[in-house]
């Protein structure tokens, strides 16, 4: 008997006269954590990098109006029925003084990962997934950028330097490009939603995740509010 040819699934366009978006906050509730000093001594191409200064620990970092940075907001269900290009462009991770810049970043599956360096010493990027292959591979001052992809999607992948234990970053590997990280206002924007209902995540590395449902109506903005406390 013929064998039945499994049929691609079929994927609802996008109509960009109709898209909307969602804009919002993360907010810290209560006293804010007192920051972790980190100690670099162990390498002093790392202390000489920082020029002396002090450098702390970017999990659990409070802004000043009381918001949090580094928080990973992600569109996590309600796109799936839409059909999605990975960007041809490389998202970029840097070392510079040691510690990795962004801190928290996001791409989507099938998206390189490029991995350069700022530092006059030797680092170790080793990626700790649950979901996709884990590698973990050295990188010599001056060495070319590593390049690399995830193939499943990935709420956080941890990234650590096997050199400098306190070198630590997150990556959101997506299967949709609605994805945003808060920076020093604690502020995020995901734009091009079609029409829908949605449910939205928030993840941060100290203070758990929150998720919220949103309905986001032709050529509408939402804004939401994730307000976190320590756990």
């Amino acid at each position: 008997m013929p064998t039945e040819t499994a049929k691609a699934p079929e994927f609802t366009p996008i109509d960009p006269a109709t898209v909307g978006g969602v804009t919002g906050k993360v907010l810290f509730a209560g006293a804010r954590p007192q920051p972790q000093r980190i100690v670099m001594d162990q390498d002093p191409a790392c202390t000489e990098k920082q020029g002396g200064k002090a450098v702390f620990a970017e999990d659990g970092n409070v802004n000043d109006n009381q918001t949090l940075p580094n928080a990973f907001v992600y569109v996590k269900t309600g796109a799936e029925k839409y059909a999605f290009t990975a960007p041809a462009d490389p998202v970029v991770l840097d070392q510079e003084g040691c510690m990795y810049k962004p801190h928290v970043l996001g791409l989507m599956v099938g998206q390189t990962l490029k991995i350069v360096s700022s530092d006059p010493t030797t680092h170790n990027i080793h990626p700790m997934p649950k979901y996709n292959r884990e590698w973990n591979l050295s990188q010599l001052p001056g060495a070319e950028a590593i390049q690399q992809r995830f193939r499943r999607p990935e709420i956080m992948v941890p990234i650590k330097c096997n050199q400098h234990n306190w070198m630590h970053a997150w990556i959101g590997v997506t299967s949709n490009p609605f994805f945003a990280v808060t920076g020093r206002d604690g502020t995020f924007t995901l734009k091009g939603l079609p029409p829908g209902d949605y449910t939205l995540e928030a993840w941060t590395a100290s203070f758990g995740t929150q998720e919220q449902k949103v309905t986001v109506g032709a050529k509408e903005t939402k804004k939401v509010e994730f307000a976190f406390k320590a756990l």
